[in-house]
């Protein structure tokens, strides 16, 4: 299977501005690049889908440039955002910029061992910051009219509105994309700089930028934004946090029940975008969607494809586990850490450890974790057998003693199929 047949399947391919430019992708020896700032000290799950672009193409003999906006990063790019981004702190962003050089690494070979392919890292700050304003201006400034840049659709729609401006400052932010790309074409022969469908214009720019100053051709290709269907950026979680690609801000357990959770429409796309999984399986998924969407097989191969990719198989077959022990008696063989990472979002209580040696009736355990509002429908909940301790059904006289603990210290108490409580003895 040939890259040109790979990335039409998988619809990677949004806007690009040579027809011929996959065949060559395909051949090799292409050097491309995908500029990050760094707004956090981790990228996030939206950030996945051009991490994966890049590893497509160093799998095909081509050398891939991962650029962080260090410079960049100090202005903000306004491209169709609905105001200006606040600014950071020259301390945050060199934070910043170390949080996500460490994750790189798992997607890309910076080793020498990939030989022309070898992946490189830079920093944007190094050119930017030691630029002069007046030779900026004079060197690429004079390339491009306002007119120009006004007409660029990322522009106009915060021009349109009468409630948001834009700043000269993130005015100036597309030509100093552009000089990046500059730089990268005559530092490092890079000759194609990928990115979302919302930075065409920017990425544009920069092409014509190079043409001008060198008289060489340089190229472009952005991939679809991947839309809810609200029309809102996929990877947030329901609360609107970003879903990161550091394990200490999210970890494995949740992005996996994150992706686990992805509606049958948008599933499609994502096993093609964020996955490395062949052509027959995606496509034999999509039947399993379609044919028995309630066992939801295509979601389940997508969060052990994408947690593995980030995190690496054992994580993701931790992941897989402590969801499927979030309803089994199994939740006793989890350890500490992820038995507490499945039930961070349930109420928690303490407990005096000395209740525990006789044991706690279990209607008034259902009482004080708030899962019955009286002891009548305590009594109730248990005959019905719809009470749990550690995922095992409770029968209506049980107590519950220091031998139903886990890890020593831990009970969790469940009524129905939702409604959790963590007990914690103290």
């Amino acid at each position: 299977m040939g890259l040109r047949d790979d990335w039409e399947f998988r619809g990677l391919v949004h806007q690009m501005t040579d027809e011929t430019l996959l065949e060559r992708l395909g051949i090799g020896g292409v050097t491309a690049y995908i500029g990050f700032d760094p707004t956090a000290a981790s990228l996030h799950l939206g950030s996945l889908l051009q991490l994966c672009n890049l590893r497509r193409l160093q799998l095909a003999g081509n050398r891939p440039i991962v650029l962080a906006g260090g410079g960049t990063g100090m202005i903000g790019d306004p491209s169709f955002k609905a105001a200006e981004r606040p600014l950071l702190s020259l301390e945050q962003i060199e934070a910043n910029v170390e949080g996500i050089r460490e994750q790189l690494t798992r997607f890309l070979d910076f080793t020498p061992a990939a030989g022309v392919s070898q992946a490189l890292l830079l920093n944007n700050a190094s050119w930017l910051t030691t630029i002069s304003l007046t030779d900026f201006l004079r060197d690429v400034g004079k390339y491009f009219t306002v007119n120009q840049m006004v007409a660029k659709e990322s522009v106009k729609s915060r021009l349109d509105r009468d409630d948001v401006g834009l700043s000269f400052t993130e005015f100036s932010y597309m030509l100093l994309q552009a000089y990046d790309f500059l730089r990268l074409n005559v530092d490092h022969g890079c000759t194609l700089q990928l990115g979302g469908s919302d930075q065409w214009g920017n990425i544009t720019m920069g092409t014509e930028l190079i043409r001008k100053c060198t008289g060489h051709s340089a190229e472009g290709l952005t991939s679809p934004l991947l839309l809810r269907a609200d029309g809102t950026k996929f990877g947030k979680s329901e609360s609107g946090a970003n879903i990161w690609l550091d394990a200490s801000l999210t970890s494995p357990f949740e992005m996996h029940q994150f992706l686990l959770n992805s509606d049958d429409a948008m599933t499609p796309a994502l096993l093609r975008f964020f996955t490395f999984l062949d052509h027959e399986t995606i496509l034999g998924l999509d039947e399993d969607t379609k044919s028995a969407p309630q066992e939801r097989r295509a979601q389940r191969a997508l969060a052990n494809a994408v947690v593995a990719l980030v995190h690496g198989e054992d994580a993701a077959s931790k992941a897989e586990r402590a969801g499927e022990a979030l309803f089994q008696p199994s939740i006793a063989d989890l350890d500490e850490g992820t038995l507490l990472t499945i039930v961070a979002d349930a109420p928690s209580s303490t407990m005096r450890r000395e209740e525990f040696v006789e044991g706690v009736d279990a209607v008034d355990l259902l009482v004080r974790c708030a899962l019955a509002k009286s002891k009548g429908e305590a009594r109730r909940f248990l005959d019905q057998g719809g009470v749990y301790v550690n995922n095992v059904r409770l029968e209506s006289d049980a107590r519950v003693g220091l031998e139903n603990t886990l890890h020593e210290r831990y009970v969790v108490v469940r009524r129905g199929r939702r409604e959790l409580h963590l007990v914690v003895l103290e």
